[in-house]
């Protein structure tokens, strides 16, 4: 008997999970899940009370890589076995969601039918949260410390994301870098979606010259507004 493993995301806030996933958790016989908060977590176990966290996953002081792993292979292990599976990861499973998509993956590889329903992403709360249309002027995106390592050519025309900068290697480094590619006295926004309904963001505008002193958190990304033209 071949397994099946369907992964789904919960949204950024509580409140967020699309009906399709709510379906999905609440048919699996096996679901595993990640969850940003309690609310969430209490409704996925309401949806389906066999529901197991996989927190336990990055106890112990493991790395961040060796969690991942045990993730992966809590997740694999009932649809190996024959049984269907939800995961349930916070957001959208297919952004920074590294077990997600390397679940699906093997799975596929090992012949096992496995699919991915999207959720709400932090990108698309500060499209709401801050007005950003990124048609209006294009966006790039980038992982903070992946862009001080590559510092790839940037369109200043263009709006520009930069995800995890709370835990990028220097912020100081980061700001002296954007400096030298937008004029003088250009402000970006800190930004932190809601987790939870009637909550404000956070969104506090900054000058890049005060960027490596701002108080920033796991949470928090940049956004670096177009420069008009």
């Amino acid at each position: 008997m071949t397994g099946s493993l369907v992964v789904v995301g919960t949204g950024i806030g509580a409140g967020q999970m699309t009906s399709e996933s709510r379906a999905a958790i609440a048919s699996a016989e096996h679901v595993l899940y990640l969850a940003g908060d309690q609310v969430t977590a209490d409704e996925i176990e309401r949806l389906n009370p066999a529901a197991a966290s996989l927190a336990g996953c990055f106890e112990n002081g493991a790395s961040s890589l060796a969690a991942y792993e045990r993730v992966v292979d809590s997740v694999l292990a009932p649809a190996r076995a024959g049984g269907r599976v939800c995961a349930a990861f916070y957001g959208h499973p297919g952004v920074f969601v590294h077990p997600a998509g390397e679940a699906i993956r093997r799975a596929r590889a090992e012949g096992i039918e496995a699919r991915m329903l999207p959720g709400v992403s932090a990108l698309d709360c500060l499209f709401a949260d801050l007005g950003v249309d990124p048609a209006a002027a294009g966006l790039q995106t980038y992982e903070a410390t992946d862009f001080l390592r590559r510092r790839p050519a940037l369109e200043p025309r263009a709006g520009l994301v930069l995800w995890q900068v709370g835990v990028t290697d220097s912020t100081e480094l980061l700001a002296v870098g954007l400096q030298e590619i937008y004029p003088s006295g250009h402000e970006a926004v800190v930004y932190e979606a809601s987790p939870y309904p009637g909550l404000p963001p956070r969104a506090d505008r900054i000058g890049l010259d005060r960027l490596g002193g701002a108080e920033l958190t796991p949470r928090s990304t940049l956004y670096v507004p177009p420069v008009p033209g």
